[in-house]
C-alpha cells in the first residue's frame, strides 16, 4: 500500500482535496486533528508541554489552546519547541495508523510535511496550491482573523513555490480548473502504481 501525503500552505484547500479523496473511499489521516487529540491524550506530550510552558497550559485536564497560541505565535523559537514535542508523537501515531490501512493507498494530510521532515515517510506527495490573495481571503473567512494575522502564519510556513516543487503531483485550487477532475486523475494514477 502506498503512503501519500497532501500538503499546501494555509488556505490552499488541502482539507477539501483530502475530503474528495475520502469520498472516493481512500482513508485519510488528518495530522492537525490528530495533533489536537494527542495534545490532550498523550502523557508524553502533556508532561513536556507543562514542563516547557507551565502548569497552566492545561486546565481541567484539557489543553488551554488560546494560552498556548499566545505563547508560540509570533515567537519562532517557542513554536519550534512546541513542534519538536508534538511532531514526533504525531508522526508515530500516523505510522501506526498507516500500518492498519488496506487498499492501494492511504493519505496523510498535513500543512508542514517538509518543514517537519515527515515527507520522508511518504511514497508520494501531493501539493495543493492557490493564489496568495485567494488563500488569504479563505483563511480570513474561515478563521475570522485579520489579513495581518494570516500573513504572519504564512511567513512561518515554507514558501509555496518551493513546497510545490518538492511534490510529485500538484493540484491547482485557484477556482479556474476542475478540482474534482484533478483529484480523479491523480486517484487513477495512484491506483495503478
Amino acid at each position: 500500500m502506498l503512503k501519500v501525503g497532501i500538503t499546501g500552505g494555509i488556505g490552499s484547500g488541502k482539507t477539501l482535496v483530502a475530503s474528495i479523496f475520502h469520498t472516493l473511499g481512500i482513508p485519510v489521516y488528518d495530522a492537525d486533528a490528530a495533533a489536537k487529540r494527542l495534545m490532550n491524550t498523550s502523557t508524553e506530550i502533556r508532561e513536556q508541554l507543562t514542563g516547557l510552558f507551565g502548569a497552566d497550559t492545561y486546565k481541567t485536564g484539557q489543553l488551554d489552546r488560546p494560552l498556548l497560541a499566545s505563547k508560540v505565535f509570533g515567537n519562532p523559537e517557542q513554536l519550534g519547541r512546541l513542534n519538536a514535542i508534538v511532531h514526533p508523537v504525531t508522526i508515530r501515531d500516523s505510522q501506526e495508523w498507516f500500518a492498519r490501512q488496506t487498499g492501494p493507498y492511504a493519505i496523510k494530510e498535513a500543512a508542514i510535511f517538509f518543514e517537519s521532515g515527515s515527507d520522508q515517510y511518504m511514497d508520494y506527495m501531493i501539493g495543493v496550491t492557490a493564489p496568495e490573495a485567494l488563500r488569504i481571503r479563505r483563511t480570513m473567512d474561515r478563521s475570522h482573523i485579520t489579513e495581518a494575522q494570516v500573513r504572519e502564519r504564512m511567513q512561518q510556513q515554507m514558501d509555496d513555490a518551493e513546497k510545490m516543487r518538492r511534490c510529485h503531483f500538484v493540484i491547482d485550487n485557484g477556482e479556474t480548473v476542475s478540482l474534482i477532475g484533478q483529484v480523479m486523475a491523480i486517484h487513477e494514477q495512484l491506483k495503478r502504481m
